[in-house]
């Protein structure tokens, strides 16, 4: 009551005419933030329920929590175990802890200051948007990335991607993804070989040890330089794995997709369909593939190496800029499967094919849903004039 008592005091401020109504919109998105709206509609006819966009934001943040922390323990492992050293779970978590809150803190700051500064220019409501956006950045990079190199990256796909067609719900492309893709782009050191995935002491400030000639590539970088694919190992489901902070941990990505498709946010239509697509594209290519290790990696074992889980579950159900149809989810995740295995068989050099295959169909999802419409409506047109 206390907090709710000093937000109505200093309400008016905010208001019209109000000495700080320049900051209207900051006042609004911490009150919504905290308690739910208590306006309401004024005309027309509206069915409301109590979970609002606020609502699934939050909710997709505590389902992506589980990779998000066992992201920080397995940056601590990788460190310890390049160095040779033995450490107990929380040194290793406290380490990784270090190594990727100030990338969580950068990916937030340049966000949503951005999102914030839009906000008041246009003198409209912050969205939530940027909630879960935010969250998925540093999950999807390396936890070596530079900040300046990150807040750059934010800044270019917030503004770019999302603020320039009209925020929050009118984005086309997936934010995050735009992120990782500037960087993969524009600074491909940063994001791939094979010293990009073990943290040093230096990057988490405990000091200058860094930690010399370590190799660390991910599975997928060694199917792409190797002549057969790298044996199956327990730690791949587990996620004791060099790659990004989030994608690693199979149990931890499956924990959040039970949370996400028990709640209904995400569409198991669409979530299905990506593995079933990779599945049975990457059987083909071990039938009649090319002669290389991606292609001759089981159909199964895509899966648990890279970022197709993740993207899979947290990037390909995005409700803005995935298919809206129920027949258009289908063909949507099943072409983003097809295609991330495609592109890791066909394309050496770029080993991880899931954040493409999204940022491509992205661009098709409308074209998805306006042919299954329309498919409807000749349906429906046929149906008449045979009756």
């Amino acid at each position: 009551m206390g907090l709710r008592n000093f937000l109505d005091k200093i309400k008016p401020s905010f208001e019209e005419n109000g000495k700080l109504h320049a900051f209207r919109s900051v006042y609004e998105g911490f009150e919504s933030f905290l308690y739910v709206p208590n306006t309401t509609a004024k005309n027309g006819v509206n069915i409301h329920d109590g979970l609002d966009s606020k609502r699934i934001m939050i909710m997709v943040v505590i389902a992506l929590c589980p990779a998000l922390l066992f992201g920080m323990y397995n940056v601590g492992y990788q460190h310890f175990l390049a160095a040779g050293l033995e450490m107990k779970f929380w040194q290793m978590f406290w380490f990784g802890f270090l190594a990727v809150l100030p990338r969580l803190l950068v990916s937030y700051i340049v966000g949503l200051g951005i999102e914030f500064t839009v906000a008041q220019w246009k003198h409209e409501e912050i969205q939530e948007g940027y909630l879960v956006t935010g969250f998925i950045v540093p999950l999807i990079i390396p936890a070596t990335c530079p900040l300046w190199i990150l807040a750059i990256a934010v800044a270019f796909a917030v503004i770019f991607a999302k603020e320039i067609f009209g925020g929050t719900g009118m984005n086309f492309l997936n934010v995050a993804l735009i992120t990782r893709a500037f960087i993969f782009f524009a600074y491909p050191s940063v994001i791939s070989g094979d010293q990009v995935w073990v943290v040093d002491h230096a990057i988490c400030g405990l000091g200058t040890d860094a930690i010399d000639g370590c190799t660390a590539a991910t599975a997928l970088g060694l199917a792409s330089t190797q002549a057969a694919a790298p044996a199956f190992d327990i730690n791949m489901v587990w996620g004791l794995i060099p790659g990004s902070v989030g994608e690693t941990s199979i149990i931890a990505i499956a924990l959040g997709a039970l949370l996400l498709l028990y709640t209904g946010i995400a569409s198991w239509k669409t979530m299905l369909s990506v593995f079933v697509g990779g599945g049975l594209v990457a059987l083909l290519y071990n039938k009649c593939g090319p002669d290389n290790a991606m292609a001759a990696m089981p159909w199964w074992q895509h899966y648990v190496v890279g970022g197709f889980a993740f993207g899979a579950v947290f990037m390909a159900t995005d409700p803005v800029t995935s298919a809206r149809t129920e027949t258009g989810k289908y063909i949507y995740g099943f072409l983003i499967g097809a295609m991330a295995i495609t592109i890791r068989v066909m394309n050496p050099g770029y080993p991880e094919g899931m954040m493409l295959a999204i940022l491509l169909m992205n661009c098709f999802a409308p074209l998805i849903d306006y042919c299954v419409v329309q498919r409807n409506v000749k349906k429906r047109a046929n149906r008449v004039l045979n009756s």
